[in-house]
Order: structure tokens, then C-alpha cells, then sequence
């Protein structure tokens, strides 16, 4: 058994196009001020009609791969985090290491939406501690706006695409936590990704799945639900939230995210809120936030960080990793 691992480099990519909360008023009855006094995001980037999750996905992890110091023969695991893929064959993470010249890495994406990247981190850690890989490619990546319902004000304002990667590798210190994850399989609805139907079966929109979600619903369980959790995943790790240099969660909602880093008691961290200009991407969210923090040079080296994703299923997963 391996006695740890770390993550060695991150890297992100959103597309170019910004979606202003002004755009968004042209489409949908709506304006700036209800937008940002209900979800606090001002922008957000929307992909291109031909620019692919795959194509995202490697745009995150060729920077994450070049900061590594690891060559793309080293990279012996690819986990891909995303709830938007189009086909169901072959995965994002077969052309991910397609589009990166891997060599014959195990593949395997996750659909745990909103907490896939934490998912998937946790997976490439257990993985390495058990000696069944070395160097990990794990991505989080969406491509939302295929399957939003840009008639709903409810929905369209809040989502974004985008990527996040991180390099992942064996290491003789255990910098990345222990997962604290679970679901609450009675709310699996709340957040969905799903074909709406009729009595019979039938789908009743044509043009496939929308997104759609019971926010009240996402919002009192995440307040008052999640503090809780989220010290586990502190205590896990031998920490306490006053301990944390930074406090990366999902980002939903600009308000959930700030009331659960007060009620969490993370007095001295710097809280994530990049969902303010690139608003919720679900599973590219977290290393996208933290990625961006890095590159900003927000986080000292090896500070300890709070990564917690939440949302469809209702799925959670979080763990206390070093900054790289």
C-alpha cells in the first residue's frame, strides 16, 4: 500500500464567450438585481455549439499535465467527473487520453453530477494507496448549457461550463484526507438531468434531457445539513475549520456557499466564490475554484484546504487536501 498521495498540479479552462446577467435579461424575464440578490453570480461562460466536453476536458488537463514535471506516459489512471456527456460510448475519460496520446491508462468517468470531482479524487487516492495506479489524471467537466431550458429563469441563470483537472500521484505523505460521502437517496430528484415524461412513458420534450431542480429544497437541506458534515470531514483529517487555509465548496449559489462557510466556523480561510463570474458548472466547479485560487497565488503551499462538492443525487463527498 502506498502511504499517501497529493495532488502535484491543477489546471482549468472555461470557454471564451461570457454570458452577462444584461445577456440573460434579453432572453428571459429577469435583471441583474434579482439575479444577483438570489444567487449572487454576475457572468458566467457558455461553450460554443461545436466545442465538446472531451475537447474542455483536455484543455484542463493539458495544463494540469504540463505543470505536473509528468510525461502523458506517466499517467497510468484517467477519472473523469461530468453529468453532460452526450453519448454514453466511449466515456469522456477514453477521449480524453485519446486527445493526450496516453498510453494505456484504466479509464473511468463518474456521474455523481455536482459532487463528481470530489468522487472521483477520493477514487484516485484509494486507488494509488492500493498500488493499482501511480500518477492520476482526474477531471471535473460540464457542458450545462446542452441541456438547459433557457425559457426558465429559474434554472438558465445559474449555470456555466468549464473544466478543472488535477495530476494526482503517489506520495510518502498522506496530502489529501480521508472522503467523508454519502447521499440522501430520498432527494435524488431535487437535482436531475432528466427526459421529462408522460403517463404513458413517452418523452414529452422533444430535443432530449433539461435541467431542472427544486432549489428551496436544495437550499434548506445544504444549510442546515452540511456544516455538520463538512466537520467530519475535518475531523478526519485531524483538523478543525479554524485550522483550514482555504474552504473550496461547490458552487451553487453564492447563497448557500456563504452562510455554510459561517456556520462551518472556517473563521480564517479564504472562501471560494468563483461562482460570482463563472457560475455553477456542477462537477467543474470545485477545480476550476480551487485551480484559479492556486493560480493566484490565494493559498500558501501545502495549506490545508476543504474541497466538499453537493448537489445531484443527493450525493456529497468531501476531503481536507494540501495545497500544491
Amino acid at each position: 500500500m502506498s502511504s499517501g498521495t497529493r495532488i502535484v498540479s491543477l489546471g482549468h479552462y472555461q470557454p471564451s464567450r461570457v454570458l452577462t446577467n444584461a445577456d440573460l435579461e434579453e432572453l428571459v424575464e429577469t435583471s441583474d438585481d434579482w439575479i444577483r440578490s438570489r444567487v449572487g453570480i454576475v457572468t458566467r461562460r457558455i461553450a460554443g455549439p461545436d466545442e465538446t466536453v472531451d475537447e474542455m476536458a483536455t484543455a484542463a488537463a493539458e495544463k494540469a499535465l504540463a505543470s505536473s514535471g509528468l510525461t502523458a506516459a506517466q499517467i497510468d489512471l484517467v477519472i473523469v467527473a461530468t453529468c453532460t456527456a452526450l453519448d454514453r460510448s466511449p466515456t469522456m475519460s477514453a477521449r480524453v487520453a485519446a486527445r493526450l496520446g496516453l498510453g494505456s491508462p484504466a479509464l473511468l468517468d463518474v456521474n455523481v453530477a455536482c459532487a463528481g470531482f470530489t468522487h472521483a479524487l477520493a477514487l484516485a487516492d484509494h486507488a494509488i494507496r492500493a498500488q493499482s495506479a501511480t500518477n492520476a489524471l482526474v477531471i471535473g467537466v460540464e457542458k450545462l448549457s446542452d441541456f438547459t431550458d433557457w425559457t426558465d429563469r429559474s434554472t438558465c441563470v445559474l449555470v456555466g461550463d468549464g473544466a478543472g483537472a488535477a495530476v494526482v500521484s503517489a506520495s510518502e505523505q498522506a496530502e489529501i484526507g480521508p472522503v467523508t460521502w454519502g447521499s440522501v437517496p430520498q432527494m435524488a430528484s431535487a437535482v436531475r438531468i432528466e427526459v421529462e415524461r408522460d403517463e404513458d412513458g413517452a418523452p414529452r420534450r422533444a430535443g432530449g434531457a433539461r435541467f431542472a431542480q427544486d432549489g428551496q429544497s436544495v437550499y434548506r437541506w445544504a444549510t442546515t445539513q452540511l456544516p455538520e458534515i463538512a466537520r467530519r470531514a475535518c475531523e478526519r483529517s485531524g483538523l478543525t475549520p479554524a485550522d483550514l487555509a482555504a474552504v473550496v465548496f461547490h458552487q451553487a449559489n453564492l447563497r448557500i456557499i456563504e452562510p455554510l462557510a459561517v456556520k462551518l466556523g472556517a473563521v480564517n480561510a479564504v472562501v471560494a466564490k468563483d461562482v460570482v463570474e463563472s457560475g455553477n458548472t456542477s462537477a467543474a466547479s470545485i477545480p476550476l475554484a480551487l485551480a484559479k485560487l492556486v493560480e493566484r497565488g490565494e493559498i500558501p503551499s501545502g495549506g490545508p484546504v476543504l474541497l466538499f462538492g453537493f448537489g445531484g443525487n443527493l450525493s456529497y463527498a468531501g476531503q481536507v487536501v494540501r495545497c500544491p
